[in-house]
């Protein structure tokens, strides 16, 4: 049931007379010096105070009721002028009523009056040929035949009409029987119980009949709709969607808005959609805009409201959440469940608003990532980083100039990185791609007969391969450098973006701060993929996408705190920005991608000059307990299978042997106590033929990375 709203242009003396009496200081009776019984036994009315129930309480309400009744009265008067009005409802009532009664026999009727005329034509037309006198014999014979047919056509044609003439009275008087009964049984009843005021109650239940029946337009808006918002109802309706837009200011009062499709629920029943055209010469722009005064007139959050450009322009596709996207549990990441990939083809970035995956080639492309801390900006990158990771032929150079954690896992299996924020590191690793890679790139594309290189070249020639930079918040390195060597940071890596996409060299900045100072403008414009995360200002959004997005509607201010990973994304020079959530991955399911990458690159013989195995480097810290962890990852290689790949679980009484093996004294109770294991890691498998409590391997690499911060 709604409410309606509509407000008075005069403004109403007497309503704001009892309104501001209702709010003044009350003269009315202190509540403690008067007899009132306040007991509710039934709980109808926990809400009302008690000073209704006084007599001054009383001439309030009753106050209240009377402006509300006369005010019932101004909206049920100007309602009577429209189409939801009792009279143009009964109207409609009757209407429907009569096309009912009449129904689709008279289509019957008409079908059969025109065989009638048709082949009464025809019989004229015989009888006038066969009447002729000049005719010869035989053809003479032949037209009072032909004359003969058309008189029993006509005949029969005759006989449908009558049947369908009185098959239609017969219906009809049924139908109109059956529709005047209630209506006639209800009169007499009430004249012969009550007399003429039983009458006029029947008369007046026939009406409120006829109301009921016509209460719904042709177009099929009922009143109830009228001023209901979709925040309300959850539904939207076709009246409901112009109104949106007249209520927004994005079309005139008399504009409408030409609908491609219906307004239709998801299949996952999470929101309404439409497809439609702005009126003609009405920019797209203009609606993009008003994404905040369309949320306003929906009656929905900003966040829930989601406007795209279509396929050209004028074009809009509107998507309303029933509830805020993208607040819930993440799910898994795709990578956890692939066993290596190519990154010559399209990789997994996130999920849109739809629920689709949203894939992404990154081969002759470069990226943006930027948003506020705590956005979820180091989680999206990871979408590229772990997916680079797990191709063995992707070389990695990783920067950070935070100086933070964020790729620290990845320094085993990185060609060259910088965790450390020195310039001077960065200048080298720019110098070396530079100077090494892009010229050793160069030669292989023009070994082949090409200008850059291919995923074709790549499948003939192992010598054809990626490579992923991440510089992660330049301004730490520039603020860190002096002149000199900021501006050949900032030159070196123009070049490699520049001319290294054609080459194989991918290049992703990430920051945190996006403005000119993070990213140097002449790097920014040629970074063509951008995904801005939650940012705090239009104009950080704009930074990132590009200038006039935000005034768009694509606005990353407009993202929540508990959106984590969520960003505009936009795929591409000219792609269309969307709203993904990235892909999460959580500590330990990056320290297990990463060492299944560690692994294929040891197998392909990819890894960098120097990298050691995770059981070299535990041995290295010169730690007993470290030295059994190293012990334990080497049996677990031990007992690898036919593809190379170390066993997932093995027997504690194996692990035990193989460490008194290596000279360590360690018994089945310390080990546990080393590596703890939860209830569903302690029950018993299934090993050569018996059953007996291990240790998953996965736990063992979670102890190495919790207690000694290796192997992350």
């Amino acid at each position: 049931m709604s409410i309606e709203t509509t407000a008075s242009s005069a403004p109403d003396p007497e309503w704001e007379q009892f309104v501001n009496g209702h709010h003044s200081t009350p003269k009315a009776i202190p509540v403690q010096k008067v007899a009132v019984d306040t007991a509710d036994p039934m709980g109808d009315a926990p809400l009302i105070p008690a000073w209704t129930r006084t007599g001054e309480g009383w001439k309030a309400r009753t106050g209240a009721g009377r402006v509300n009744s006369v005010r019932r009265f101004r909206r049920w008067v100007r309602r009577q002028t429209t189409e939801h009005g009792h009279s143009a409802q009964l109207y409609r009532g009757a209407c429907r009523i009569t096309l009912w009664v009449q129904g689709t026999e008279g289509a019957q009727v008409a079908a059969a009056r025109h065989e009638v005329q048709q082949a009464q034509r025809d019989y004229k037309a015989a009888k006038w040929g066969h009447d002729k006198r000049l005719v010869p014999g035989k053809e003479k014979e032949k037209r009072r035949k032909g004359m003969e047919t058309a008189f029993a056509v006509s005949l029969t044609a005759s006989s449908k009409y009558k049947a369908a003439q009185k098959d239609a009275r017969v219906k009809r008087a049924l139908r109109g029987a059956a529709a005047l009964a209630p209506l006639a049984a209800a009169e007499g009843a009430g004249f012969y119980l009550i007399g003429g005021p039983g009458g006029l109650l029947a008369t007046g239940s026939a009406m409120l009949a006829l109301a009921l029946i016509g209460r719904r337009t042709d177009g099929g808006e009922v009143y109830a709709d009228h001023d209901a918002k979709f925040g309300d109802t959850l539904k939207l309706t076709d009246s409901m969607l112009n109104q949106v837009y007249r209520d927004a200011k994005v079309i005139g009062g008399d504009e409408v808005l030409e609908l491609l499709t219906p307004c239709t629920l998801t299949a996952d029943g999470k929101a309404w959609e439409v497809a439609f055209d702005l009126p003609s010469g009405m920019p797209a722009k203009k609606a993009l805009a008003a994404k905040t005064g369309v949320a306003s007139a929906l009656g929905v959050a900003v966040q829930q409201l989601n406007q795209a450009l279509g396929d050209r322009e004028g074009r809009i596709r509107l998507r309303v959440s029933l509830n805020l996207p993208f607040t819930g549990k993440p799910t898994p990441g795709p990578l956890l469940s692939v066993d290596h990939v190519d990154l010559w083809q399209p990789i997994p970035m996130g999920i849109n608003l739809r629920g689709q995956e949203v894939s992404t080639s990154w081969v002759e492309r470069s990226g943006l990532f930027g948003g506020e801390p705590g956005a979820g900006k180091s989680a999206a990158a990871n979408d590229l980083l772990l997916a680079a990771a797990l191709d063995p032929t992707v070389a990695l150079y990783l920067c950070d100039g935070k100086a933070g954690a964020d790729i620290t896992p990845f320094e085993q299996i990185a060609a060259m990185y910088d965790t450390d924020g020195d310039p001077e590191r960065l200048l080298e690793i720019l110098d070396h791609i530079w100077t090494g890679e892009i010229p050793r790139r160069r030669a292989l594309a023009k070994e082949h007969g090409s200008r850059k290189l291919t995923a074709a070249m790549a499948a003939k020639d192992p010598r054809v391969n990626l490579a992923a930079l991440l510089v992660d918040e330049w301004s730490s390195y520039g603020a860190a450098a002096d002149r000199k060597v900021r501006e050949e940071l900032e030159r070196l890596l123009r070049l490699i973006v520049q001319q290294g996409r054609a080459l194989g060299i991918i290049t992703l900045a990430a920051t945190q701060k996006p403005d000119s100072d993070s990213v140097p403008t002449g790097i920014r414009d040629i970074l063509s993929i951008r995904w801005a995360m939650r940012c705090l200002t239009p104009q950080a959004s704009d930074t990132i996408l590009g200038q006039g997005y935000a005034a768009a509607g694509h606005n990353a201010q407009d993202i929540l705190k508990s959106q984590r990973g969520v960003g505009i994304y936009m795929d591409g020079e000219g792609a269309e920005p969307e709203l993904t959530r990235g892909h999460y991955y959580d500590d330990d399911e990056v320290a297990l991608l990463l060492d299944r990458a560690y692994e294929l690159r040891a197998k392909a013989g990819t890894l960098p000059v120097g990298a050691r195995s995770l059981a070299d480097q535990l041995r290295d810290l010169g730690d007993d307990q470290a030295h059994i962890l190293a012990v334990l990852l080497d049996t677990f290689a031990a007992h690898s299978d036919d593809e190379g790949q170390p066993a997932e679980w093995l027997p504690g009484s194996v692990l035990v042997d193989a460490l008194a093996a290596a000279g360590l004294d360690v018994s089945a109770d310390s080990l546990g106590r080393l590596v703890v294991r939860t209830d569903e890691e302690k029950a018993k498998r299934v090993w050569e033929g018996s059953r007996a409590v291990g240790y998953p391997r996965p736990r063992v690499l979670i102890t190495v990375r919790d207690r000694f911060k290796v192997g992350e």
